[in-house]
C-alpha cells in the first residue's frame, strides 16, 4: 500500500516540478541535507532520500560534518542554509552519540521553519507538518476509511511522531487517545521488539507501525535485523506476532519530505516573483521583505577572495584594489549601459530597468550578471527625488543602507573637496599678510635647527625647474616663485560643497571675521556629487592614476595666468590619503539576490553622470566572457551615454556591446508637470496621437546611439495607466526606426521576471555585429568638439561662444588643456539649451556662456543656459516622512 502510494505521490510531484520549470525556465528545486558523524542508519536513509529527490527532479546537496562537529559549527552551517535563496528544503541528521555536547533542540529551532521539510522545529508560524505523521495519514486514508468519528490510539508521544500524530488525527475529527511507555496497561510488552501483540488489535482496525524495529532473524550474526517502515492491515493479521509487511510508512515518509520540498520551492516562486495584479508595497516595505544574503557569502560566491573584501556589516563590503589586480588576466564578460529618453519630471525608470534587467538574467536566465549603479546623493534623498536604489520589486537592498551614508565615500569626498577650498583660502591669506621670506620659513618650519622641504615641496620645486633640496641655498627670486602661488580670486573656479540641499548656499561672502582683516570674497557651496573629486573618483584606473588626477585639479590662476593646482597647494597626498577607501568598489545586491556595485555618482547635469570605471572592471573579470555587466549612464542618452562613450570608454578602453534605452509611454506624451497637482486626462488616459508625436524624442535617441556603432534595445517601462495600444505603438515604432527590439516590461510590479524579455532581447543584441565608433578626435579644437557635439546630438544648426566662452577656450588651450574630451554642462530637460523646447528641437543655436576645466579627471566642460549645482528645498521636502523607529532602529518614510 505505501509503496503504490508512493509512487502516486512521486508522479504527482513530478509533474509539479515540470511545470515549475516551463514557467521559469531554469529555476532549479533545491534540498539540502545536513549530516554530522557517519551512522549506517543515517547513511541509509539519507540515500533514500538523495535517490528519492533525483526522481522527482529535485537537485539535493549532501552536507557531511565529521562526528567531532560543534554544536557552533552544525549552527554556521544552517545559518547559511537558511541564507541560501537555491535551497528550498532542508534535512538535518545529527547524531545522538556526538563527540560535542549539541543541544539538538536548539539547533533545530535554528532552522528557518519555511525550509524545514522535516517539520522539526517549534516555530507554528509557516512551518510543516512532520513528514512520517503526515506519511501515516496518507496511508490511512488510502485504506479508505473515514477518520471522522472513529476512535484512533497514537502509542508513542514523541515531538517527531505522536504528538503531531495525535493533532493531525484530531484536526480530522477522530476521537483520540495516547498511550507511551509509562502506561500502565501496556506493560511491559510495549518494549519488545515485536512491539505490539496482535490480540490486542480489534477487528477492522488500521494499524500503523511507524518506528525501526528488530525482528529475529537467525541468518544475522546478532540474531536480528532491522525491520523500518512496517504496515499493518486488517484484524485477520492479529494471531500471535504480527507479521511485518515491508513499504509503508518509509516510502510515505520520504514522499511527504518531497512534497514539503516542493511546496516549499513554489512558495519561494510565490514571493521571489511578485507581481499577480495585485497593488505594488511601497519600496521600503518590498525592501524589507527579502533578507540579504550574507554580504561575505555573496562575494565568495562570485570568486572573490576573503582577503579582498572589507565587510562593512552584513549588508555591504568594498571590493580591495587587489581583487582587479588578480583578475586582469581574465576575459571580460560583456557590457552593456542603460539609458534613457529625454527626462521629465515623472522619471523614466533607468535605475529600475538597470536591476530589474540584470535580476531577469541572472535569477531567471541563471548568467552570471552584476549590475553597477551610481551612489545616490543625499541631498535629493531628503529633497524632492528620494532615494535610488530602483523601485518596486527592483531595488538593492537595503534601500536604507544603499541611499544613506553608504560606505561614506561621498563624506570622504566632501572632506577632501573642503580641504581644497580651505587650503585655498588660507594660502591667499598668509600671501597677503606676510613677506616673502616669513612665508617661506613657515612653510619649512625648522625642527631642531634644521629646515626641510617635504617631498610635495621638492616637486614643485621641480616644476618650477629649481634642482635644489636645501631650503637654506634658495635665492631671493627662488624664495618668491616657490613660496607665491599669487592665486588671482577671480579666477577662482573651486567651491565648498556639502551633500544637503540649502539654497542658501547658492550665493555667500566669506573672510568677515576680524581675524581674516577684510579680506572677503564672494563664493558658493556646491552639491558634494559636483565636486571634481567625485569626477576623477569615477575616471580613476588604480590608486597611482588617482593621487595624479588629484593633484592635477586646477583650483584657480596666477595673476599671470599659470594654472594653479592642488598639487601647487601641497595637498594632493592628503588627498589621496582621505580617499584611499573611498576609491574601493562598494558591492551590495538586488532585491533577487543578484550582485551590484555601488561606486561613484558624478552629478549628470555638469560631469558625466556615470559610475566608477573601476567598478565597471571588476565587474567584467568576475561574470567571465558569458557574463553580462549591465552600467548606468545617467538622464538622457544626449548627456549621460554621450559622455560615457566619448570620456568613459575612452579612458577605459572598455567597448559595450549593447545600449538600453528606456521609455515611457507618458514621458512620451510629453507631460507639463504641476507639483501637487494631478495629470491631466491625456496622460493617465489612452492617447494614441500624443504618443506618436512624442516618439520623435525616442527616435533621436534611438540615432545617438548608433552614431556610436553599437545596437539598441528599447525597454518601455510598463505603467498601470498604459494601455497595450500605446505600449504595441511604441514597441512598433521603435524596431522601425532603428532599434535592434522593443520590449515591454513590467519589473517595477513583477521584479526580474518582467524583465525575462528585455533581458533575452539584450542577449541577442550581444551577438548582433557591431562597430563601436568615437564622435570627434581629441586634436580637433575646443569649438570644433563642442560643435560635433551640438549638431550630431542635440540636434543644433550651429553653436555660439559668448565672450566668457571664447576666453576660457582660449585659456585652457594655451595652457595645455585643449586636447582633453568634453563633458556639456546643459539642462536634462530638453536636447538643446532651452528647458521648455520638448521633443525633438530644431533650427537653434546652441549659446556657450563659459567653458571651464576638471583637468585631474581630464575633460572640459562648457557652461550651455543656466545650470544650478546646489539643489534648493521646497516648501515641503522628504524629510517630513523620514524618521526612525525608536524600538526596531528601522528607518521608516523612505521612498
Amino acid at each position: 500500500m505505501g509503496e503504490e502510494a508512493y509512487e502516486q505521490i512521486r508522479e504527482r510531484l513530478k509533474n509539479e516540478v515540470t511545470q515549475m520549470k516551463e514557467q521559469v525556465p531554469g529555476f532549479t528545486r533545491g534540498l539540502a541535507i545536513l549530516q554530522a558523524g557517519d551512522r549506517h542508519d543515517s547513511n541509509l536513509y539519507i540515500n533514500v532520500k538523495l535517490k528519492a529527490a533525483e526522481e522527482v527532479g529535485i537537485k539535493a546537496t549532501h552536507i557531511k560534518l565529521p562526528r567531532t562537529a560543534t554544536e557552533s559549527e552544525v549552527l554556521k552551517y544552517i545559518r547559511s542554509l537558511n541564507e541560501d535563496s537555491t535551497v528550498h528544503g532542508f534535512i538535518l541528521q545529527l547524531p545522538l552519540d556526538s563527540e560535542n555536547a549539541i543541544n539538538i533542540e536548539a539547533v533545530i529551532n535554528a532552522i528557518t521553519p519555511e525550509k524545514d521539510v522535516d517539520g522539526l522545529t517549534s516555530d507554528l508560524n509557516d512551518c510543516f507538518v512532520p513528514c512520517t505523521p503526515k506519511g501515516c495519514l496518507e496511508l490511512i486514508k488510502e485504506t479508505g476509511v473515514e477518520i471522522a468519528g472513529k476512535y484512533a490510539m497514537v502509542v508513542g508521544c514523541s515531538k517527531i511522531v505522536g504528538a503531531p500524530m495525535y493533532d493531525l488525527l484530531l484536526w480530522n475529527n477522530a476521537t483520540v487517545t495516547t498511550c507511551h511507555s509509562k502506561s500502565a496497561s501496556l506493560g511491559e510488552e510495549v518494549n519488545k521488539p515485536e512491539m505490539v501483540k496482535g490480540e490486542w488489535i480489534k477487528p477492522g482496525a488500521i494499524v500503523i507501525d511507524y518506528g525501526i524495529n528488530y525482528v529475529p532473524d537467525d541468518t544475522k550474526s546478532n540474531g536480528r535485523r532491522i525491520v523500518g517502515d512496517v504496515a499493518y492491515n486488517e484484524a485477520k493479521e492479529r494471531a500471535g506476532f504480527i507479521t511485518p509487511v515491508l513499504g509503508g510508512v518509509g516510502p510515505m515518509t520520504v514522499a511527504m519530505l518531497m512534497q514539503s520540498t516542493v511546496e516549499s520551492a513554489r512558495g519561494f516562486l510565490e514571493k521571489y516573483k511578485p507581481g499577480n495584479g495585485t497593488p505594488v508595497p511601497s519600496d521600503i516595505a518590498i525592501s524589507r521583505s527579502y533578507k540579504p544574503k550574507p554580504i561575505g557569502t555573496l562575494a565568495r560566491e562570485f570568486g572573490l577572495f576573503s582577503e579582498e573584501v572589507e565587510l562593512y556589516g552584513e549588508t555591504k563590503a568594498k571590493v580591495l584594489l587587489s581583487a582587479p589586480e588578480r583578475l586582469k588576466h581574465q576575459p571580460d564578460g560583456k557590457y552593456a549601459a542603460v539609458t534613457g529618453i529625454t527626462p521629465t519630471p515623472l522619471g523614466e525608470g533607468k535605475s529600475t530597468t538597470t536591476v530589474g534587467l540584470v535580476q531577469a538574467l541572472g535569477a531567471h536566465l541563471f548568467q552570471n550578471v552584476f549590475a553597477c549603479v551610481q551612489q545616490p546623493s543625499q541631498g535629493p534623498t531628503f529633497g524632492i527625488k528620494g532615494g535610488a536604489a530602483g523601485g518596486g520589486y527592483p531595488q538593492v537592498i537595503p534601500m536604507e543602507e544603499f541611499n544613506l551614508h553608504l560606505t561614506g565615500d561621498i563624506h570622504a569626498i566632501t572632506a577632501a573637496n573642503n580641504l581644497v577650498a580651505a587650503a585655498i583660502d588660507a594660502r591667499i591669506f598668509h600671501e597677503l599678510t606676510q613677506t616673502d621670506k616669513a612665508l617661506c620659513n613657515r612653510l619649512m618650519p625648522s625642527v631642531n635647527g634644521v629646515r626641510k622641504f617635504s617631498d610635495i615641496q621638492i616637486r614643485r620645486l621641480r616644476r618650477l625647474g629649481i634642482e635644489k633640496t636645501d631650503p637654506t641655498t634658495l635665492t631671493d627670486e627662488e624664495i618668491n616663485r616657490f613660496a607665491r602661488l599669487d592665486s588671482d580670486p577671480e579666477t577662482i573656479t573651486w567651491q565648498r560643497v556639502l551633500d544637503t540641499n540649502d539654497r542658501f548656499l547658492w550665493k555667500i561672502t566669506i573672510g568677515q571675521a576680524p581675524m581674516e582683516k577684510g579680506h572677503t570674497r564672494t563664493t558658493q557651496f556646491d552639491i558634494s556629487v559636483a565636486s571634481e573629486i567625485m569626477a576623477v573618483l569615477g575616471l580613476t584606473s588604480s590608486l597611482e592614476d588617482m593621487r595624479e588626477g588629484l593633484g592635477k585639479m586646477v583650483v584657480a590662476s596666477s595673476k599671470t595666468g599659470e594654472p594653479i593646482s592642488a598639487e601647487d597647494l601641497g595637498v594632493s597626498g592628503a588627498l589621496t590619503v582621505l580617499m584611499k577607501d573611498a576609491i574601493k568598489p562598494n558591492l551590495m545586491q538586488t532585491s533577487e539576490g543578484t550582485r551590484v556595485f555601488v561606486h561613484a555618482g558624478p552629478l549628470a547635469n555638469i560631469a558625466r553622470g556615470n559610475l566608477s570605471i573601476i567598478a565597471d572592471r571588476v565587474a567584467l573579470k568576475l561574470v567571465g566572457p558569458e557574463g553580462f555587466v549591465v552600467t548606468e549612464a545617467g538622464l538622457g542618452a544626449d548627456i549621460g551615454m554621450e559622455t560615457f562613450f566619448n570620456i568613459k570608454c575612452r579612458y577605459s578602453g572598455l567597448r559595450p556591446q549593447v545600449v538600453v534605452l528606456v521609455a515611457t509611454v507618458r514621458a512620451l506624451k510629453i507631460p507639463t508637470v504641476t507639483a501637487g497637482l494631478p495629470l491631466p486626462k491625456a496622460y493617465t488616459e489612452e492617447n494614441l496621437e500624443l504618443v506618436e508625436k512624442g516618439f520623435s524624442n525616442l527616435k533621436k535617441q534611438i540615432e545617438n546611439a548608433r552614431m556610436f556603432g553599437v545596437p539598441v534595445v528599447v525597454a518601455v517601462n510598463a505603467f498601470k495607466t498604459d494601455t497595450e495600444a500605446e505600449l504595441d505603438l511604441i514597441t512598433r515604432l521603435a524596431r522601425d526606426h532603428g532599434a535592434f527590439d522593443a520590449v515591454k516590461c513590467t519589473h517595477w510590479a513583477e521584479g526580474g521576471k518582467g524583465a525575462f524579455a528585455l533581458a533575452q532581447a539584450l542577449q541577442r543584441a550581444a551577438q548582433a555585429p557591431s562597430s563601436f565608433r568615437l564622435l570627434y578626435d581629441l586634436q580637433l579644437p575646443v569649438e570644433g568638439k563642442i560643435r560635433i557635439i551640438a549638431q550630431k546630438i542635440y540636434g543644433a544648426d550651429d553653436i555660439e561662444l559668448l565672450p566668457e566662452a571664447q576666453h576660457g577656450a582660449e585659456v585652457y588651450t594655451k595652457q595645455g588643456f585643449g586636447n582633453l574630451p568634453i563633458c556639456r554642462a546643459k539642462t536634462h530637460s530638453s536636447l538643446s539649451h532651452n528647458p521648455e523646447q520638448k521633443g525633438v528641437p530644431t533650427g537653434f543655436v546652441l549659446h556657450i556662456r563659459d567653458i571651464r576645466a576638471s583637468v585631474g579627471a581630464g575633460f572640459l566642460y562648457p557652461l550651455v543656459g543656466t545650470m544650478s549645482t546646489m539643489p534648493g528645498l521646497l516648501a515641503r521636502p522628504c524629510f517630513y516622512d523620514t524618521d526612525l523607529d525608536p524600538e526596531t532602529e528601522q528607518v521608516n518614510g523612505l521612498f
